[in-house]
């Protein structure tokens, strides 16, 4: 829509009063359902569930009255407003992206900086290897005969269900 003032024309213009009226108009009706539907619920007995519906059904016509819908009906027809968005989000992009790879490779530079001058052993100093006992030395013969036979795959779990009652 353009807009001519002395001879100079302007593209840019606030949003038109049909575009205002029809998104307070969409709004309102909104509402309207909701508050039906809220009462609807309250009539069931569902009164937390109705006071719920009610609060939300309320939001559009807030958004009328503080003005957030004429901006965001100027803002809808913008073109370089929906670029400003798109800057945004792929902002918003490049840093969750960023922060994944990060969680991923174990935290920030100056984290595996100091990992790598600690040695980067992951078992303390003094630990020794894990000791299994004579059931681990016992069970590794048995288990390397068990992947031989295929028959007693699951003798493991059954002594697991066997122990628990099941």
């Amino acid at each position: 829509m353009t807009v001519q003032d002395g001879g100079e024309r302007h593209t840019s213009c606030p949003p038109s009063l049909e575009d205002r009226m029809l998104a307070e108009t969409i709004c309102s009706a909104v509402s309207a359902a909701g508050l039906g539907i809220a009462a609807i619920t309250a009539y069931r007995r569902r009164f937390l569930a109705a006071t719920r519906i009610a609060a939300y059904s309320l939001v559009p016509v807030g958004l009328v009255l503080t003005g957030a819908v004429e901006w965001a009906v100027g803002t809808a027809f913008s073109p370089s407003a929906w670029v400003g968005f798109g800057l945004l989000g792929g902002a918003w992009l490049l840093f969750m992206t960023t922060r994944i790879v990060e969680r991923r490779s174990g935290g920030t530079r100056r984290e595996r900086k100091a990992a790598a001058a600690r040695g980067g052993d992951a078992v303390a100093p003094a630990a020794s290897a894990p000791s299994l006992g004579a059931a681990g030395n016992a069970a590794a013969p048995r288990s390397r005969k068990a992947a031989d036979t295929g028959a007693d795959d699951f003798s493991d779990i059954e002594a697991i269900l066997k122990k628990h009652g099941i």
